[in-house]
Formats: structure tokens, C-alpha cells, sequence
């Protein structure tokens, strides 16, 4: 496990729990800051190292994911198993951060679930934010988010009472090297979460997290929240 590094700069505020007094400089590499958080344990990088949205637009649109791509599917299906085990036939779900080619939506069609897509850079419609659904997938999104915060609480809002909240990113533990971790190499990775983090950001709420497999979370939403709404 790595030790905080030391910096003489005030350090950036933390853009899941709004924290600035317990975020320390944790590791920097190839140009990147990676700061840890004291209060939720969130890894991040400053809003000033964040790719433009047009050179993040670049990025995505190498992604080559297919439908045809066999060992694509079979992870998507890590998530999609546990998920379609929780939902009542012909549940209607968000595919939230969709992509360039939405492989996960086409899946859970496949299984008779009806889909709506959202996606910043390719399927941008904000109507489809203005609506409930019965279950919310965000699938190798969350670790792009700029203000991950309030896009956890828009998801958080957008599934009705009862329904779920599925989560797939790669989670960090207390001994990830972010000078060697893959994902932390991704330049549009801005955010790294944790089993940790997760559970802290959703108990706040009055929700349990639970981790049914690697880099997955799943959140069933609830009518009444133990504790009030708190960022």
C-alpha cells in the first residue's frame, strides 16, 4: 500500500462528498495527480487534468465493442445474470452512459426488458432523464464522471421504489498501485471507486450496497431512506 504523498498546494475538493481538509495527494504518474479522499476513500483526478470533452469523444469512439464479440458478451453477462435475477419480466430499465455501440442495452432486450439510452456523447436526449424506470444499469461509466456525486443521486432518482441500481467499474482496494493499475492509465478514468467508497456514499442515503460479483455493485431503491438525503 502506498503512502499519501506530500504536496504544499491546497488540495482539490473531493467531487463525490464535497471534502477538502482530508484529501491528500496519493500518487502522480505520467502527468496525472490521483488524490484520495479522507471521508468517502474516492481516488480522483483534478478537474484541471481532465481530457476535453472532444478528445474524450476521441477515446470513445475507438471503442470497437460488438454485439458479435463473444468474450465482450460474456462480460457484460457478469453483470446481466445477477441483475435479470432481481427484475420482474419485462422490467423497464436506463442504459445510463450507453456508449458508442450499446451492447448491454441490446442484451438485456434480448432477455425481454424494455431499454431507454442515455449517453453524454451518443444518445444525448436528456428526456430520457426525465422519466422513471424500473432498474438503472451504468456499466463502465462511473469512472468518467466529472461530478460523480450528483450523477449517483440522479440514478439514485430515476429508478422507482423498489427497483435497482446496477453498477459496473473497476474497483480499487487499500493496495492498488495507480502508477501500474490499468484502469488508471485511461486518461478519461477521472474517478476510482471502491467497495468502500460505494457502500458509504449509498448508506448515507438510507440503501445497502451489495457486491454480487468483481466491480459490481447493486442498489435496491427504496420508498423511505433510513437517513435523510445528505452530499
Amino acid at each position: 500500500m502506498m503512502e499519501a504523498a506530500r504536496t504544499s498546494q491546497e488540495p482539490p475538493a473531493c467531487p463525490l462528498c464535497g471534502a477538502r481538509e482530508a484529501v491528500a495527494l496519493l500518487a502522480r504518474h505520467r502527468g496525472r495527480s490521483f488524490y484520495r479522499c479522507g471521508v468517502c476513500r474516492l481516488v480522483f483526478v483534478p478537474s484541471a487534468q481532465h481530457p476535453t470533452p472532444a478528445a474524450a469523444r476521441r477515446r470513445y469512439d475507438l471503442h470497437r465493442n460488438s454485439p458479435s464479440d463473444a468474450g465482450y458478451c460474456r462480460f457484460l453477462g457478469r453483470l446481466i445474470a445477477p441483475l435479470a435475477e432481481r427484475l420482474a419480466p419485462g422490467a423497464e430499465g436506463l442504459d445510463f452512459g450507453s456508449g458508442p455501440t450499446p451492447v448491454l442495452s441490446r442484451l438485456l432486450t434480448e432477455r425481454g426488458f424494455r431499454m431507454t439510452l442515455y449517453d453524454l456523447h451518443y444518445a444525448s436526449d436528456r428526456a430520457a432523464l426525465g422519466r422513471t424506470y424500473d432498474f438503472a444499469v451504468s456499466c463502465e461509466t462511473l469512472e468518467h464522471l466529472a461530478e460523480p456525486g450528483k450523477d449517483l443521486e440522479l440514478l439514485r432518482r430515476l429508478v422507482r421504489p423498489g427497483g435497482w441500481l446496477a453498477i459496473m467499474t473497476g474497483l480499487a482496494t487499500a493496495e492498488t498501485d495507480f502508477t501500474s493499475w490499468h484502469y488508471a492509465a485511461d486518461e478519461t478514468h477521472v474517478c476510482f471507486f471502491s467497495r468502500e467508497t460505494l457502500a458509504w456514499w449509498f448508506a448515507r442515503r438510507g440503501l445497502s450496497a451489495e457486491f454480487p460479483g468483481p466491480n459490481l455493485c447493486f442498489v435496491q431503491v427504496n420508498t423511505s431512506p433510513a437517513v435523510p438525503a445528505r452530499v
